[in-house]
């Protein structure tokens, strides 16, 4: 990679004030909430930004406070992986993560920076309602319950939008993934 010039670093500055640090009190907030267990946020949270940081210099951060949530997830369950303590909160999701990644070999990681990258594009791409709801229940944490009487609807239509964001995000990913990555 080239060395960045005096305008990227202006630039990157520039867009770590506007689209990254404005989140930084809420992910610190939902790091606690989801990790109890977790003792040092503010290394996880410099971890969280370095990753970002190192991704959007490789490709486009479409939607950059859903990366930084999921990057911020991920290196919680890093962590808990590292240290043998898995958090039951972190469980939950193991099977529904095909981005985790699962050693500290960098090829794995990159190739998990580029499903964590797709995977935002496909939230992006969802349309605006559908993405609202998978938002707030996949990256906040919301329960249906919070998300129907957040936004004024109901429950069944939580479900509906979550199942159809789940499944278009799939479909996203599966046509963007070269045959030898499907399998």
């Amino acid at each position: 990679m080239p060395p960045q010039t005096t305008a990227d670093k202006i630039e990157q500055a520039r867009w770590f004030a506007e689209e990254i640090q404005p989140h930084e009190s809420k992910l610190r907030g939902w790091l606690r909430g989801r990790f109890p267990s977790l003792r040092d946020i503010d290394d996880l949270v410099q971890e969280s930004y370095m990753r970002l940081i190192r991704a959007r210099e490789t490709r486009n951060v479409v939607d950059a406070k859903t990366y930084l949530f999921a990057t911020a997830r991920n290196a919680a369950l890093d962590f808990f992986r590292r240290s043998k303590i898995i958090p039951i909160e972190a469980v939950e999701e193991f099977d529904e993560l095909s981005v985790l990644e699962t050693g500290p070999d960098a090829a794995e990681s990159l190739s998990r920076d580029q499903d964590l990258g797709l995977l935002a594009e496909a939230v992006q791409a969802l349309p605006k309602g559908c993405r609202h709801v998978l938002v707030l229940h996949r990256i906040h944490g919301l329960s249906y319950k919070e998300i129907a009487t957040r936004l004024g609807i109901s429950e069944r239509t939580v479900n509906a939008q979550i199942a159809k964001g789940m499944l278009r995000c799939r479909e996203y990913v599966r046509a963007r993934r070269t045959p030898q990555e499907r399998r």
